[in-house]
C-alpha cells in the first residue's frame, strides 16, 4: 500500500510542477494534467483494492476439509494453544501448524484483552475475554515464526510473546502424535 501511495503522490507532484508552468499552449497541457491526474490515480487505487480484496479473501476463515483448527487462549503473560485433531493436546508459548495448509486460530482471553499477532502470517486479532475470534492464518513453508500480543495489557507485556512452529508433513503427523513437544 505504501508503494501505491508514494506512487500516486510522486505522480501528482509532478503533474502539479507542470500545472503551474507557464505556456503557450495551456487548454491542451490543462487537459493532460486533468486526464492523467485522474486516470492514473485511479487506476493505481483500483490495482490496489483487487490485490488487498484477493490476500483479505484467502484469510476469511472457510470450512474445509483441510482446514485444522486451533484454539489460542491468551492470559498474563502467555499463550495457551489447543488443538482440535487431538483432544486434550495443549502447548504453553509454542503454537504448531502444518505447513502449507490453512489454519483457522480461535483466539480468545481469560482475563484482559490482548492481540494475537503473527506478522509474517497474518494480521492481528483482538482476544476479548467471554468472546472467541477466528484467524485464518498459513505458513508456506516450514519455519519458525514470531508472534507476540501487540496490545498493551499491563506490566509485563514486553515479555509476551510466542512462537510458531511450521512443521512439514511428517513432522505434522508426529507432532499429532504426540512424539514432538
Amino acid at each position: 500500500m505504501l508503494v501505491g501511495a508514494s506512487v500516486i503522490f510522486g505522480f501528482v507532484m509532478v503533474l502539479l510542477v507542470l500545472a503551474f508552468r507557464k505556456h503557450d499552449d495551456a487548454p491542451r497541457e490543462r487537459l493532460w494534467i486533468v486526464k492523467l491526474g485522474l486516470v492514473f490515480p485511479i487506476a493505481v487505487l483500483l490495482a490496489l483494492l483487487a490485490y488487498g480484496l484477493f490476500v483479505g479473501e484467502r484469510l476469511l476463515p472457510r470450512q474445509g476439509a483441510d482446514v485444522v483448527s486451533v484454539k489460542a487462549e491468551g492470559r498474563m503473560w502467555a499463550w495457551r494453544f489447543s488443538y482440535a485433531d487431538v483432544e486434550g493436546r495443549t502447548t504453553q508459548g509454542v503454537l504448531h501448524i502444518p505447513a502449507g495448509v490453512p489454519v483457522d486460530v480461535a483466539v480468545t482471553s481469560v482475563d484482559v484483552v490482548h492481540s494475537f499477532w503473527v506478522p509474517r502470517l497474518a494480521g492481528k486479532l483482538d482476544a476479548i475475554p467471554g468472546h472467541v475470534n477466528v484467524l485464518r492464518i498459513e505458513a508456506d513453508e516450514p519455519g519458525t515464526y514470531h508472534g507476540r500480543s501487540a496490545e498493551f495489557s499491563g506490566e509485563g507485556y514486553d515479555q509476551f510473546a510466542f512462537t510458531v512452529v511450521a512443521h512439514d508433513d511428517a513432522e505434522w503427523r508426529s507432532f499429532l502424535a504426540g512424539e514432538i513437544e
